[in-house]
Parts: structure tokens; C-alpha cells; sequence
């Protein structure tokens, strides 16, 4: 579902020269896995992401997004993913129903569909309680909600999550998990960006781990402790990025 072949992301230093912080990523999600991918603050997680949903360009390289293009596909990209972060806006003076209902609009849905399609992720995210409530008196727990369902709205086959728990307390985060859980129970393709270690213990099928714009490791956690005789998950990390 997610293909990158030598995927590249460069920008211009101080001295004018370019940098990569994206440098020759190789590496593919299956379809109905959640993958993720770790690294610390600065690997280029981010900007590997941004790519994946055109918003950035690729210096050089290939990659593609449920068998689209995103250099020279990238409208098809966009209708089939849903992209979640843990600093996603929500409208102070939209209501939760009235910002999902926008962004359904958005992608083509109306009347009975779109209209099922609300009742359903309502339901489903647990958010009819505050379904009427404007953005500006929202928790953070509820907009993280808000957000989830605009990913959702249009039932992407592909997510794509940068470092959503983020910021968030442990009650919310532990909810956006459960979420994250129950999509890949749907058989949702994950992109799951993260660098804390036991959102990737408890998620992740396989992980890419990323250090200085470049993969240093891909594999199951089982895998990568076997391949580099470590048994701790979190000390084969530090090992591989520092």
C-alpha cells in the first residue's frame, strides 16, 4: 500500500549547498499493518511523511500511496489517505459535527452517505456527547477526537499518523491508541510516526527506525533484536541513532 524506493529530501544549508534530511529511503507497508516509523527529534520522519502526502516535493526517488503516485498522482494520494498529528487545528467556532461534516464535503460526500458516515464515526469515536459543542470549549481529548474523525470521514484505506500522541496527557493518549488499534482490526494500512518506545511495543507490526535522515533498521521487533543480539527494544534504539 505504501511503496518508497530511494526517496530523497533535500534542502539548501547556510552555505547554499544542499542537505539531505531525507536521504535514499527504501522501505514498504503491506496492506493492514501498522508500520512504524521511530526515530528521534530531526531524523526526518516528518519530512518523509509530508512527502508521502504531497505536501512536500521529493528531491529524488520514488515513492507511491495505494498504488498512486504521489509526484504525479497526487489528487488520487490525497482521496486515499487520512493524515492525523498531534498539532492538527480544530475551528474555535465550528462545532464538532459541523468541522466533520466540512471536511466530508471536502472529499465529495453528501446527504444520506455522508450523513451515515457521521453516525457511524460519532458512534464509533464515542463522540455524540459533544457533538454540538464548538471547538473554542473543547478538551484536548476531544479535539484529538475531532481530528481522528476528519482523518476517517472519507474511510481512507491508508492512514497516516505523525507522532499523534504527542503532547497529549496519558488518558488521551491511551485513547488515540485504542483508536489506532481498532483501525487495524478494520484492516487500515498504519504510516505510524513516533519516538516513544511503548506506542511501538504495544502497535507496530514492523518499524523503519530512522536516524540522521536515513534508515538504519527495518524489521518486526522481534527481528531487529535477533539481528542485533539485543534484547531490549529501547537500548537497540539508542544504539542505532546515537
Amino acid at each position: 500500500m505504501i511503496e518508497l524506493e530511494g526517496l530523497t529530501k533535500s534542502f539548501a544549508g547556510p552555505d547554499g549547498k544542499p542537505v539531505a534530511a531525507v536521504d535514499d529511503l527504501t522501505f514498504s507497508v503491506k496492506p493492514g499493518e501498522v508500520f512504524g516509523l521511530l526515530g528521534p527529534n530531526g531524523a526526518g520522519k516528518t519530512t518523509t511523511l509530508r512527502m508521502l502526502c504531497t505536501v512536500l516535493k521529493s528531491t529524488a526517488g520514488f515513492a507511491s500511496v495505494a498504488g498512486f503516485d504521489v509526484a504525479t498522482q497526487p489528487a488520487e494520494v490525497r482521496r486515499h489517505i487520512g493524515f492525523l498529528s498531534a498539532n492538527t487545528g480544530v475551528y474555535d467556532r465550528m462545532t464538532a459535527l459541523e468541522m466533520v461534516s466540512y471536511y466530508g464535503k471536502l472529499y465529495g460526500l453528501s446527504g444520506q452517505t455522508l450523513t451515515a458516515r457521521l453516525d457511524t464515526l460519532f458512534d464509533t469515536l464515542q463522540m455524540n456527547d459533544f457533538r454540538d459543542v464548538v471547538g473554542g470549549r473543547m478538551s484536548t481529548g476531544m479535539k484529538q477526537k475531532v481530528s481522528i474523525a476528519r482523518a476517517l470521514i472519507h474511510d481512507p484505506p491508508v492512514l497516516i499518523f505523525d507522532e499523534p500522541t504527542s503532547g497529549l496527557d496519558v488518558l488521551v493518549q491511551r485513547a488515540v491508541l485504542l483508536n489506532i488499534a481498532d483501525l487495524r482490526k478494520q484492516g487500515k494500512t498504519i504510516l505510524f510516526s513516533t519516538h516513544i518506545m511503548a506506542e511501538v511495543q504495544k502497535l507496530c507490526d514492523r518499524v523503519a527506525i530512522m536516524a540522521k535522515g536515513r534508515i538504519a533498521a527495518v524489521g518486526t521487533l522481534d527481528e531487529l533484536k535477533a539481528e542485533y543480539n539485543q534484547p531490549d527494544f529501547e537500548e537497540l534504539f539508542f544504539s542505532l541513532v546515537s
